[in-house]
């Protein structure tokens, strides 16, 4: 059996349906989890996490000698410890889907640039991005304050996935009428995965997310065995 990917999770207690970074159901391999104690979505976002960097070093550590192979997390805006979790930890680690930036606009012709949906627009700052390997922001839209997504992760509100997905597709839609030459969506945010194949259809456009992230990062950290050759 493949060895798992470790996922250092925030202390959330939102539904997590398939899709999500925090369903086992959404990965095609073993993962393991543990959860940072303290580590709230709206610290992490605001960027009020730096006193917690040792719980997550420790999380991750706790994860490797479980027997993981490489390290995510469950939140983007944690790009800004992948510089220090990297160097503190003794496996792979990849942050935030926000990496992924840099590659796929290399994949996109010249006319074409990457288009960010985050959870908080004005909490994603130019110091995410650099984080990330970036020099420039790309264009960024967040979910509505007040909105449907903000209400189930930080209000207690139900999940209700008819009005998350229409309010995450009326976000794409308008970023892409604000910048049409977009080709190609990075999720920050984690628990948007369960919308990206919606996204993908109702845009036409390739979605990047934490699952790619994951899968990639697993795939270079378990790589098969080659073929035994014919006689």
């Amino acid at each position: 059996m493949a060895a798992p990917l470790g996922i250092i999770m925030l202390d959330t207690t939102f539904p997590r349906p398939p899709g999500d970074v925090g369903n086992p159901a959404s990965w095609p391999f073993p993962v393991l989890y543990r959860t940072v104690s303290g580590a709230t979505a709206r610290r992490v976002v605001s960027g009020q996490d730096g006193p917690l960097l040792d719980a997550f070093v420790a999380a991750g550590e706790d994860l490797h000698r479980a027997g993981a192979c490489a390290v995510t997390t469950s939140c983007g805006f944690l790009v800004l410890r992948q510089q220090a979790l990297a160097a503190r930890l003794p496996l792979p680690v990849a942050t935030s889907s926000l990496l992924q930036v840099a590659a796929v606009a290399a994949t996109l012709p010249l006319c074409r640039q990457v288009g960010v949906i985050t959870y908080d627009a004005s909490a994603l700052t130019a110091a995410h991005f650099a984080a990330a390997g970036l020099t420039a922001v790309p264009p960024v839209a967040g979910l509505p304050r007040g909105g449907a997504f903000h209400g189930m992760i930080e209000g207690g509100q139900p999940y209700d996935r008819a009005a998350l997905g229409a309010e995450l597709r009326a976000v794409a839609r308008g970023l892409i009428a604000r910048v049409p030459d977009i080709g190609a969506l990075v999720l920050e945010c984690t628990n948007l995965p369960p919308f990206s194949a919606l996204l993908a259809e109702d845009t036409g456009l390739p979605v990047y997310d934490i699952l790619t992230l994951g899968r990639w990062l697993h795939a270079a950290a378990t790589p098969p065995a080659p073929a035994a050759e014919g006689n």
